[in-house]
């Protein structure tokens, strides 16, 4: 099989409209999806770019032949900073160290904080038990040489996403007040009033910034100005230095942040120094629903409307506020705008319940060459659970195939989509019925990194990659 690339996915992904694309195969391919593994061979798809029959390659997942794995980075294990590893592990990326070390960090979606465990310093809510812990993998044997706590007090980090210049963006999936109130400390000049009882409010719902080299947990600064509302990932333009947000409301839209201080040409962006939110709409079709009632390939043009107050002061009692200021202006509707990558000019997202049958979509946005409009194509859109069963997380490979990460009920599965359409298994969870998430391939593209959510932990995954579109 030759190899397949990425700029011929992209070719692909956005010039199949004329192809017969619901479905990509004929359904009856899928009838052997989802069933238990008697220790055998789980059948799967005859398509270009997939790796063959799945089989169990450990006790947790399956994989197909001549791939193999390691996990490592459990919920509860001690790490080098003495704590303990936090649970619901989510939304993950990969750097390059320079000693030549992979740093991976990783989100834990975890609403309320362990009383009983040692609180990380410095803290953004001491009631919130979110956050993301870094770690530090060595590429040739794929053992942690260490990881640590790296920001702590957030508040269901879920996803996010790597930036050119060198840190990962984590996502709160939820607007809520404060966790905890605790007395602020008292200095001097306080009067006794002013003494009775200071206190901390830290809200919820924004996005925060941790940098790749960061050897212990950063200062947490919310970025208010990307907005408050339900977030889930981010996806970079390294051309623009434009951040591409989602929304996981089930009613959603999908938004760009163009920063005053963006980070181009191997800058780092200033991102707390505020810039411009705003929503995207399609041109000429207000109030357009792209949850339903659409056709795969079929490309429509992009403009986007302002969100003039992206931190609403009645964002607790209506945490759709930032969408409501955007549908007032015509901007479009989605659902569940969940995983968020950025691959050669374009940015993918999926809509994890989106479509008629409301098992999921994969949408490509392409910015035209100046930043302004673009164009919004539907990639896929599954047909049944038994297809694709609500993707999540997702992130482009370096070969050019596209690996979503399945949040359904029962068996969950990572799909590839290759560069002519075609979707296939690539991994099954064989230790429980929880999603997948964070998958991101190591700088060489020799190791995907993923996790299980529940029971939390992390797994590195090698084998035969050129052999498909993976």
């Amino acid at each position: 099989m030759s190899r397949l690339n990425r700029r011929s996915f992209l070719r692909h992904a956005a010039g199949v409209a004329g192809a017969s694309m619901t479905g990509f195969v004929s359904l009856g391919a899928w009838a052997c999806n989802r069933h238990d593994i008697p220790g055998g061979q789980i059948p799967t798809r005859a398509v270009d770019g997939a790796y063959g029959p799945l089989t169990p390659a450990g006790a947790e997942l399956s994989l197909p032949e001549g791939f193999q794995y390691r996990r490592f980075g459990h919920a509860g294990a001690v790490m080098s900073d003495g704590l303990p590893t936090p649970g619901l592990h989510d939304g993950m990326a990969a750097f390059a160290l320079p000693n030549g070390n992979i740093r991976l960090i990783r989100n834990h979606e975890v609403l309320l904080r362990d009383e009983t465990a040692p609180l990380p310093q410095p803290v953004y809510d001491p009631g919130a038990g979110g956050g993301t812990t870094s770690l530090e993998i060595d590429p040739r044997t794929r053992d942690v040489v260490r990881h640590y706590v790296s920001l702590s007090g957030t508040a269901r980090n879920c996803a996010g996403g790597p930036t050119p210049w060198g840190s990962w963006l984590t996502c709160e999936e939820i607007v809520i007040g404060p966790l905890s109130e605790l007395p602020a400390p008292v200095t001097p000049r306080d009067s006794a009033s002013q003494r009775v009882r200071k206190q901390i409010r830290e809200p919820h719902g924004y996005v925060f910034e941790v940098p790749v080299d960061a050897e212990s947990p950063v200062q947490p600064v919310p970025l208010k100005a990307m907005g408050r509302f339900v977030h889930e990932a981010i996806a970079v333009d390294p051309a623009t230095g434009i951040i591409y947000e989602t929304d996981d409301a089930r009613t959603a839209g999908f938004y760009r942040f163009l920063p005053d201080r963006p980070g181009l040409n191997g800058a780092r962006a200033d991102l707390s120094a505020g810039g411009r939110l705003e929503m995207l709409a399609i041109r000429e079709q207000p109030d357009y629903d792209c949850s339903k009632g659409q056709t795969v390939g079929t490309s429509l043009l992009v403009s986007w409307v302002p969100i003039n107050d992206p931190d609403p002061s009645d964002a607790e009692r209506n945490p759709l506020a930032v969408f409501q200021q955007g549908r007032e202006q015509g901007a479009a509707r989605f659902t569940r705008v969940e995983g968020c990558w950025y691959g050669e000019g374009q940015i993918y997202f999926t809509c994890t319940d989106g479509g008629d049958a409301g098992r999921g979509q994969v949408w490509s946005y392409r910015p035209d060459v100046q930043g302004g409009g673009g164009m919004l194509t539907l990639v896929f859109e599954s047909p049944g659970s038994e297809v694709l069963d609500y993707p999540d997380n997702l992130c482009v490979s370096p070969r050019g195939g596209i690996l979503l990460c399945e949040d359904g009920g029962g068996q969950n599965f990572v799909r590839g989509l290759t560069p002519t359409g075609s979707l296939f298994d690539f991994a099954l969870n064989l230790e429980s019925d929880s999603e997948f998430a964070g998958s991101t391939f190591s700088p060489d593209g020799r190791t995907l990194f993923l996790n299980i959510q529940n029971p939390g932990a992390t797994f590195a995954i090698w084998g035969p990659w050129e052999r498909g579109s993976l």
